[in-house]
């Protein structure tokens, strides 16, 4: 099962020189998969949330592919109405060749009413209109005449039943983010169930989850997937990977915008999961 880190690529400690940090860093590690966040207009809702400065995904993406050698880059998650989808698939395209083959564009619908307000974008067809643009980029990269994607995987994140089908039609994975383990045991029978009423295959499992390292063991039903103990983080990893993830991101972003200035916090909770999951492979 590969690791990946989502990297805050937003908020008042974040600048080029960061971004540069948190990409050697993750490699250096021996982390399989860097991702970053996606907004285009900074509007109130979202800088409540997500604070400037907020580097738009495929330019800090291009840029990070010239810092780092080996480790996947991706989107977590590109929101799919902001753009026209055929600059989205030129883009992705672009950057996938440029990197040597080394993206992953995990996609979503959005959630902030005032920026699509801001982009021009009708946030109550937010759904239909990302499956409109998913099988826009689709056709092009079919097209190899003129887009050249390399197989850019297409990740999709939603827990509803619209994502699944959307996940099924377009997606070689299904990525939930931030959920609990038994709400994601709970769900991938019904992924599976979709996939069969349409006759596709079943995608692969690549779940996003949080990463809060605590002292003490995290109790009761509604605890998130990574966090708690060591322990408790590398047991929810082990039994996401018996569910049969072939990918989990780590997100060590907790909510507070101020984390951004104290990266090395997140840092070193990273070097503690890391190894703690290669001594327990090790072992298993």
């Amino acid at each position: 099962m590969r690791l990946g880190v989502n990297v805050p690529n937003f908020g008042p400690g974040t600048d080029p020189g960061i971004l540069r940090q948190w990409a050697l860093t993750v490699e250096g590690l021996g982390f399989d998969l860097l991702m970053v966040s996606d907004h285009v207009a900074i509007t109130p809702d979202v800088a409540e949330q997500y604070p400037a400065p907020f580097y738009e995904p495929f330019t800090t993406l291009a840029w990070l592919a010239g810092v780092t050698s080996r480790i996947g880059l991706g989107t977590t998650v590109l929101i799919v109405p902001y753009r026209h989808p055929l600059l989205v698939a030129r883009m992705a395209a672009n950057l996938n060749d440029l990197s040597g083959g080394r993206l992953v564009l995990g996609v979503g619908v959005g959630w902030a009413r005032q920026e699509f307000e801001a982009l021009g974008v009708a946030h109550e067809r937010r759904g239909r209109l990302t499956d409109d643009h998913l099988a826009v980029i689709r056709a092009a990269w079919a097209d190899e005449g003129d887009y050249r994607s390399g197989g850019v995987p297409i990740w999709v994140g939603g827990g509803s039943d619209a994502a699944l089908r959307r996940a099924v039609r377009f997606g070689e994975a299904w990525h939930p983010l931030r959920n609990t383990v038994p709400w994601l045991r709970e769900r991938l029978p019904r992924l599976k169930a979709i996939a069969a009423d349409q006759r596709r295959p079943v995608p692969a499992f690549a779940p996003r989850i949080l990463l809060r390292l605590t002292g003490s063991p995290v109790t009761g039903p509604d605890r998130p997937a990574g966090e708690g103990t060591i322990e408790q983080v590398t047991g929810d990893l082990e039994e996401l990977r018996l569910l049969g993830a072939e990918t989990v991101v780590l997100d060590p972003f907790a909510g507070d915008p101020e984390e951004t200035r104290r990266p090395e916090a997140a840092w070193e909770m990273l070097a503690s999961v890391a190894a703690a999951w290669a001594g327990r492979s090790e072992r298993h």
